[in-house]
């Protein structure tokens, strides 16, 4: 596993509001893309400087491999031109949830985070390394059929600071988190399930945020899907404490809080864990 760094950004003392935006993705790419549209509009106008969009906003379809069908090479496509094109609108920076784009085998995708800054330029890419597997009873899902893994983690400078990218079942991996150094912010777009979000979407959230005493914020897919899936939703932000400072449970909206330096620290100060580590 390898590990990539991005052109730093300095984002001084103050504090930064963050938007995660929830989704209830379905079938049509058009439509999807209409509702996303909207709903950066409305992170943007509560003065929002980063917005970040859940797993598959795109598509979520009864057909796994229509992800396939939709993929598109990095640096042309409608969907990575909608990102840049509402980056650049709106003036913020955008993390793109995930979108499918080519991979090295042929007939799967890297399910990809990219972000942009607000002048529309893409500034980072990750693709998501840990693929989810699950199955009880009728309900089974292996992304492995379709998705292809990826390999680096990456950090960036965002408006936040330095900055973690990571992908919903990566969530059950603290060492990928360990592995982004100290960071501000981690952000995870997801699209976790009804049954495994129940049981452990909160408290591994709380947690990621604890060990690494930093912000924590997931925007989710939030509902019941057309195709039929259920997505547990609560997007949220957690800040360094392990605090939930926002959440929406299911349906579409925007979820805004604000990134305070001075709380990260005040909790790092107060709780050198961070200091120290000796493994």
């Amino acid at each position: 596993m390898s590990s990539q760094q991005i052109a730093s950004h300095d984002p001084g003392t103050s504090k930064i509001r963050v938007a995660a935006i929830q989704t209830v993705s379905g079938p049509d790419v058009g439509d999807n893309l209409a509702t996303a549209g909207r709903l950066i509009g409305e992170a943007a106008a509560a003065g929002a400087r980063l917005v970040a969009l859940p797993e598959y906003f795109p598509l979520i379809a009864g057909d796994e491999r229509e992800k396939v069908r939709i993929r598109e090479t990095e640096g042309d496509g409608p969907i990575q031109s909608f990102l840049a094109d509402a980056a650049r609108r709106h003036g913020v920076w955008l993390v793109g949830g995930t979108l499918p784009l080519v991979a090295d085998v042929e007939d799967k995708v890297r399910n990809s985070t990219l972000v942009f800054d607000d002048r529309g330029r893409q500034v980072a890419r990750y693709d998501k390394i840990h693929l989810f597997g699950f199955q009880r009873g009728g309900e089974r899902y292996d992304e492995s059929v379709t998705i292809e893994p990826g390999r680096e983690v990456v950090r960036f400078h965002s408006p936040a600071g330095p900055t973690g990218l990571s992908v919903c079942y990566d969530l059950r991996f603290p060492e990928l988190f360990r592995a982004f150094g100290e960071v501000n912010l981690v952000i995870l777009p997801a699209a976790f399930t009804y049954t495994t979000g129940r049981a452990h979407w909160e408290v591994l959230l709380r947690a990621r945020a604890i060990e690494n005493l930093c912000y924590v914020m997931a925007p989710a897919q939030g509902g019941r899907h057309p195709s039929g899936r259920v997505t547990w939703g609560h997007t949220m932000i957690v800040d360094p404490w392990g605090e939930i400072i926002a959440c929406r449970d299911e349906g579409p909206g925007v979820v805004l809080a604000d990134i305070d330096p001075a709380r990260i620290a005040e909790v790092r100060e107060s709780l050198p864990a961070l200091r120290h580590r000796c493994l």
